[in-house]
């Protein structure tokens, strides 16, 4: 559900924009604002994950951006009647959306950390982020739907109460559910001595700053985000743009088909690698060298193309590769910082952000001047490079603290 609310300005904006007459630079400047309010909240949330429990955190923040994606359409008419301020106002809104959403991953890695063995951690948060393909799958193929049949206001009516609904449903099985938790003492291979949220210590933040292994994942996540941000947020524009006689459900469906398996694979492959006694820091350079070979030859195919199945098959790859990214760098804050992962995520995840807001303006804002698909994609693959070089050169698994 966070993923699915989180892709239906992206899916709409063509519309919206249409409708509101927008241009590039008004869309890239409302699509990018999420990302403004998602990198304040990382840290924040992470903290507070591990200091009073995921849970709370989630529950209150689901509440919020559910509510924000059900009134989004009063908010874009209400900012239609000021003129001169409609962009603005909504910039605020989608600001405050993303800080809403920015506490759910740090909060994820902490209840993971907490409650999951070291040789379970990495596979269930591989396997959890798969999440995130149901959800923009969801807002693809409902979406779009309801945006042929019904209109671009009940996108954002429907998916919002399924977020409402969705948080309902955390409150009564995740959070009252704590209270008649049973742990299986038979298998002594599950018993893990993880701290409870209140015995959370201070984060030794100097101590990570001055490992190369630390800024090594921070940036290397940020560089990949910049991509799978840029591509989330204008995929949907540039088939428009492109290929304006392409079924809106089959571009925006069939690309996020590829993340569940992919991220499954990865999975598998981190497992049995794993299992063979292979080095953990090997097997995320290994799992993170598959992600970025396979996005950049996709994004140098892409830049190059003008068929439409072409463009669909390397957008396919390249959102499948992040699949190999949430089991590498996405949870190598867990191998570095065990005791506090929630905290490290947020801050990782705060400065993978940073190219959300950046990436995703300059992109607009590129297409604005130069109407140049292949400059935006042969950036991205640029600065992959950077971070696949980074990562292969300092990063590592070994625990810091």
């Amino acid at each position: 559900m966070l993923y699915s609310t989180r892709t239906t300005m992206p899916l709409l904006v063509p519309a919206v924009a249409s409708a509101q007459k927008w241009s590039k630079t008004d869309s890239g400047t409302v699509l990018s604002s999420f990302f403004w309010g998602y990198t304040l909240t990382q840290v924040v949330g992470g903290y507070f994950s591990d200091r009073f429990g995921g849970q709370r955190v989630i529950l209150f923040a689901a509440i919020g951006w559910s509510l924000i994606t059900f009134l989004m359409p009063t908010i874009i008419w209400t900012a239609g009647s000021i003129k001169s301020y409609a962009i603005p106002f909504i910039v605020a809104i989608r600001i405050l959306n993303g800080a809403l959403q920015g506490v759910h991953f740090p909060s994820m890695i902490s209840l993971t950390s907490q409650n999951l063995c070291p040789n379970e951690r990495s596979s269930f948060f591989g396997l959890l982020t798969a999440g995130s393909a149901l959800g923009t799958l969801l807002t693809g193929i409902m979406g779009s739907f309801l945006l042929d049949y019904f209109g671009w206001s009940y996108v954002f009516r429907v998916i919002g109460l399924m977020g409402i609904a969705w948080a309902l449903v955390l409150r009564y099985y995740a959070m009252a559910g704590e209270r008649n938790r049973i742990i299986n003492i038979a298998t002594p291979s599950r018993l893990c001595a993880n701290k409870s949220p209140a015995e959370t210590t201070a984060v030794p933040w100097l101590r990570y700053f001055s490992r190369l292994s630390f800024w090594a994942c921070v940036l290397t996540h940020a560089c990949e985000m910049n991509c799978f941000f840029v591509l989330l947020s204008w995929l949907p524009t540039y088939f428009h743009d492109g290929f304006p006689h392409a079924k809106g459900w089959v571009v925006n469906m069939i690309p996020w088909l590829a993340l569940p398996p992919c991220t499954l694979f990865a999975k598998y492959l981190t497992t049995r690698l794993l299992a063979r006694e292979w080095h953990t820091t090997t097997v995320r350079k290994l799992i993170q060298s598959c992600c970025f070979a396979a996005q950049n030859l996709a994004l140098f195919v892409m830049s190059r193309t003008s068929d439409f199945h072409t463009a669909l098959i390397c957008m396919t790859i390249i959102i499948g590769g992040t699949g190999f990214h949430n089991n590498a760098v996405t949870v190598n804050p867990q191998d570095l910082a065990p005791l506090h992962s929630g905290s490290v995520f947020g801050l990782m995840n705060t400065v993978g952000a940073i190219p959300g807001f950046l990436g995703v303006y300059l992109a607009g804002h590129i297409l604005e001047l130069t109407q140049s698909w292949p400059m935006v994609f042969s950036a991205a693959a640029g600065i992959n490079l950077v971070g696949w070089i980074i990562f292969m050169v300092f990063g590592s698994a070994e625990a810091i603290v």
